[in-house]
């Protein structure tokens, strides 16, 4: 049996997704900007999958721009609005929990002279909404906030900053990275007035390759790719036609049957979590099940064994899982997130992550608990010998 427990890192393409794609490579191959029958062909199909996101998301479709995915998206945000303010301000926060693609960022504007504000999280991996109170001042020009953490799913309450910001009177800019937020739970943009909002199109059962950044009317920002003056000059380069046209099949597909599948998931994830709880001696759950935590993710430590090992194991018996975030797989260290939380690195050290989807099944979750049940016990043999 093989189960595909890693989701997060990126998920199996509908069908229909692949089927579409197929289309554009076989009969709409033309460039969206070329004034001829196959030009305006593609353009139609990518504005199509335009609308049916800004449908999905409650946005205007002319809000709406399309990127390779959530890392250039995240990028565009940041670097954006720093540059078209940098003659107001030199502050930016963040917290200590984001993905790669925000922190580098971040790290790359506190070298060059800007201060940086990396917010504390409690052992939940909510953010400190006092110290964000007190950090902000009137140099302060962008708040950029994870939604749902990637590898904890905590969902992170950006309405609240919203409202701090406007208790401060302060003009920040507020950046969501949404990527794993996009598609997994409701998603009130409008209401909690975000700036800019990243998401990904491989994230939701669509296409690697393909992504995009919201970015609210009357938000200006400063390009970082240059060239042809697609995506309206924001982001030149010619579309990724078939990947987006892909995503929009994901999303369309995905919206129809949002609640369902949502359902499904947050079952599969507290009968995994239960089972697991029973079935395994010292392990430490490091996410939430309740409904301040994503259905979709479950971090867990398994004491006394490497991760890694842990990963492997269950490889051999047909099971994918990850021991954090795929895009810091090949960095040194541990988990940065699991350490701004409190743990130990021992436990850090033994944490694998599993991400669900609409695909998986109540019989493959019993059958990687047995087998996790089985790898555990046997690993925690060798090492006691």
């Amino acid at each position: 049996m093989e189960v595909y427990l890693d989701n997060c890192a990126t998920t199996k393409p509908r069908e229909e997704v692949i089927d579409e794609i197929n289309y554009m490579l076989r009969t709409c191959y033309g460039n969206p900007s070329s004034l001829h029958r196959l030009g305006l062909n593609a353009e139609k199909k990518l504005n199509e999958a335009r609308e049916t996101i800004a449908n999905f998301l409650n946005v205007r479709k002319d809000e709406i721009y399309f990127t390779s995915g959530g890392t250039e998206s995240n990028n565009l945000a940041v670097q954006g609005i720093v540059e078209k303010n940098s003659r107001k301000g030199h502050h930016i926060i963040t917290t200590k929990i984001e993905h790669p693609s925000i922190l580098n960022v971040f790290k790359y504007y506190e070298n060059n002279g800007y201060h940086v504000t990396y917010l504390d999280v409690d052992k939940y991996g909510f953010i400190d909404l006092k110290q964000f109170q007190n950090s902000l001042d009137d140099s302060t020009i962008l708040v950029s906030v994870m939604l749902v953490n990637n590898e904890i799913g905590t969902i992170e309450p950006v309405w609240r900053i919203r409202e701090i910001l406007k208790e401060k009177k302060s003009n920040a800019l507020l950046h969501v990275d949404g990527i794993q937020a996009f598609g997994k739970i409701p998603l009130y943009l409008k209401k909690w007035e975000v700036d800019t909002f990243s998401f990904s199109g491989h994230k939701v059962h669509g296409p690697k390759g393909a992504g995009g950044l919201y970015i609210r009317k009357g938000v200006n920002l400063d390009p970082i790719v240059f060239g042809g003056n697609q995506e309206r000059g924001m982001r030149s380069g010619t579309e990724n036609t078939l990947g987006i046209v892909g995503m929009g099949c994901a999303v369309d597909i995905m919206n129809r049957n949002f609640h369902e599948e949502r359902e499904k998931v947050n079952e599969l994830k507290s009968y995994f979590v239960k089972n697991v709880s029973e079935q395994i001696s010292d392990i430490k759950i490091n996410s939430g099940i309740d409904d301040n935590f994503s259905p979709y993710i479950v971090n867990i430590t398994f004491l006394g064994i490497r991760g890694e090992v842990l990963l492997h194991f269950l490889e051999d018996n047909g099971i994918y899982v990850s021991t954090g975030s795929a895009c810091s797989s090949h960095g040194k260290g541990g988990s940065h997130v699991l350490n701004s939380i409190g743990l130990k690195n021992s436990e850090i050290e033994g944490a694998i992550r599993f991400s669900f989807s609409y695909q998986n099944t109540k019989e493959e979750i019993d059958y990687v608990v047995d087998i996790l049940k089985k790898s555990v016990e046997d690993i925690r043999k060798v090492i006691m010998r």
